[in-house]
């Protein structure tokens, strides 16, 4: 995933990067990228002032401008993605840099494509040096990027819904109502037969919502928040603390509720309520789940831990996180700046 951003802002994602355990660990050999990695997570932040990554921070602001995957046959993709009616991105490559096939996506960002040829399987190791970083970050067990959330207006989530299926091996889930005390937002994941692919389609009608706030800020849609997966939250969550990570607090009230939804110890619900972790199950699986505050006007990072197959993305905590997350957006009718 990468990220697109002025030098100032990158300091403070970079501090979050930290926070969440990440290590800069490359850095390109001819431009202002940067690489930060954990586990199977390779996070970019793009600080050029020419290019693609310039223009999306120009109209959006620090944001999501490029999102990579591996897939079987990278041209492939492309071919059949033009076919369908995608278009495809280009733009020009410097001395030593690859040329990564690639499209358009969602509110004008880029998905490129990586598979097993050469040049495209040792992308990192050809494009980017080794980084020694000062202060190496403390790991937290994060392992993988297990989804991301994409933010837009309701009348779009067909579009893109259609733009993932129809090119990408993706089934839909049932699209479930998530109520914000400012309207309703409609989310709808889609999700590769693996699991190795999960995205959820945020649409809101209202700019009052969580989401339709996010989208006026970024002047069109993104995305809202990435969430990685651990396999032991309770570790991870008190590594995070270790290192000064901005955990999102969550409402009493919340834990409260929960002791009447499920059969759970109250050691563990303890337990819960002092890490600011949400849970949820179906079918007897567990998921655990928290949250960082807020980057700027709404950009958020999420860890989860999933047990026993759970195959969801715990919608019943969504108005608990979204209550959390409006404290820290600027009240309505008063300026950026």
């Amino acid at each position: 995933i990468e990220f697109a951003a002025n030098e100032k802002e990158a300091e403070n994602l970079e501090k979050i990067l930290v926070s969440l355990g990440f290590s800069h660990s490359r850095q390109h050999i001819n431009k202002s990228v940067s690489l930060w990695k954990q586990g199977d997570i390779n996070i970019v932040i793009n600080t050029e002032r020419e290019g693609f990554a310039h223009s999306s921070y120009i109209a959006h602001g620090t944001s999501v401008c490029d999102i990579g995957l591996r897939v079987n046959n990278a041209a492939d993709t492309v071919n059949r993605a033009n076919i369908l009616g995608a278009q495809s991105f280009e733009q020009p490559v410097g001395p030593g840099e690859v040329a990564i096939p690639a499209i358009r996506g969602v509110g004008g960002g880029v998905v490129h494509f990586l598979d097993e040829t050469k040049e495209l399987h040792d992308i990192w190791d050809i494009e980017f040096r080794e980084h020694t970083a000062e202060n190496l970050a403390t790991e937290v067990g994060l392992s993988k990027i297990d989804h991301i959330a994409q933010t837009m207006a309701y009348e779009e989530m067909l579009t893109w819904s259609l733009f993932y299926t129809s090119i990408f091996e993706l089934g839909k889930k049932p699209m479930v109502d998530v109520v914000d005390p400012k309207g309703l937002v409609r989310s709808q994941a889609i999700e590769s037969p693996d699991g190795g692919l999960r995205i959820t389609l945020n649409g809101t009608e209202t700019h009052r919502t969580l989401a339709g706030h996010f989208i006026s800020e970024r002047f069109g849609s993104s995305v809202q928040h990435i969430a990685f997966n651990t396999n032991d939250i309770f570790l991870t969550s008190e590594r995070l603390i270790e290192n000064k990570f901005d955990i999102l607090e969550i409402q009493s009230n919340y834990y409260d509720d929960l002791a009447t939804r499920f059969n759970l110890s109250d050691a563990l619900i303890s337990r819960l309520r002092k890490l600011n972790i949400l849970y949820d199950e179906e079918n007897g699986a567990a998921f655990f789940q928290l949250y960082s505050k807020p980057y700027g006007e709404g950009l958020f990072f999420e860890i989860v831990q999933r047990d026993q197959g759970y195959d969801g993305y715990g919608a019943p905590n969504a108005p608990y996180r979204i209550a959390a997350l409006r404290r820290f957006l600027r009240p309505a009718g008063i300026p950026r700046k």
